[in-house]
């Protein structure tokens, strides 16, 4: 799995990139249909302090699986789209699963 980052309006941080990719791995090892991954983080314009947004696009068969957060800091904002992301896939392997035993 090829694993792309950018950072818009920000500095780029390693030690977020190393998080993410760790989990995007585990993800992967659970889900070995995962092809490549696009992960956005951007800084945004928020008022209430919610402006760090993580944004990850997985590349698989079928349709794109994509997931955005927005939190107080980028950690969180990461957790909760890796989160959202594990729960989508579930459901296509799901769904992968009864197509398989249909035919």
């Amino acid at each position: 799995m090829t694993v792309n980052f950018q950072y818009l309006h920000m500095p780029e941080s390693n030690s977020l990139s190393e998080i993410v990719t760790r989990n995007l791995q585990k993800l992967q090892h659970k889900y070995q249909f995962i092809i490549r991954a696009e992960v956005f983080f951007k800084l945004g314009n928020s008022t209430d302090g919610n402006d760090k947004i993580c944004e990850i696009q997985l590349s698989a068969p079928g349709p794109r699986i994509f997931a955005k957060s927005n939190e107080n800091n980028f950690e969180k904002s990461a957790a909760n789209t890796l989160r959202d992301l594990e729960r989508q896939l579930r459901k296509r392997k799901e769904k992968f699963q009864q197509r398989k035993k249909a035919i």
